[in-house]
């Protein structure tokens, strides 16, 4: 029995990764209240001559996906959600390097963020709006970010573990 412990202990220790998640749902949710509190739909802050502040509702998902549909998507992408944190806390707590692990954090904090929006307010709000002349990318906000980098630390460690492989091998 003391075997089966140690193997267990170190998996679940990698769960400690989730203090980044929190991080990024308590900055998403701070970020999002302020927004709110400060403008209202349609009003802008310029930051920079290609950055600026907005209020904007999104009923869908990543570049609005779906969101003109009549409401059945918010209760997939709140069940998409959740099986993608669940998933994601598994392999958490399967180990792997910091690169990998904080990848996965960032993406559990980015979409339990959104989540929360999703389910308590029936879209997500977004705020940062970046423009370059008359070329505009969607609103996004801080999970948004958070989900995007998370997917580009795992990318990033995906290409680092078939070299490390070669080198044990050799």
């Amino acid at each position: 029995m003391t075997d089966v412990a140690a193997v267990r202990a170190p998996a679940f220790g990698n769960l400690r990764w989730l203090w980044l998640a929190v991080i990024v749902i308590v900055l998403d949710q701070l970020t999002k209240h302020l927004v709110v509190a400060s403008l209202r739909p349609g009003d802008s802050i310029v930051v920079t001559p290609f950055a600026s502040l907005v209020l904007a509702f999104n009923r869908g998902a990543a570049f609005s996906f779906l969101a003109s549909e009549t409401g059945w998507q918010r209760w997939l992408f709140t069940l998409v959600a959740i099986a993608a944190c669940a998933v994601m806390a598994w392999l958490l707590s399967r180990g792997g390097r910091a690169l990998f692990c904080a990848g996965l954090a960032l993406i559990i904090g980015g979409a339990l963020g959104n989540l929360y929006d999703r389910i308590t307010l029936g879209h997500v709000v977004d705020f940062v709006l970046l423009h370059w002349r008359d070329w505009y990318y969607p609103a996004f906000n801080v999970a948004d970010t958070a989900i995007t980098i998370g997917a580009g630390a795992l990318i990033l460690d995906s290409f680092r573990q078939p070299r490390e492989a070669r080198d044990k091998a050799s």
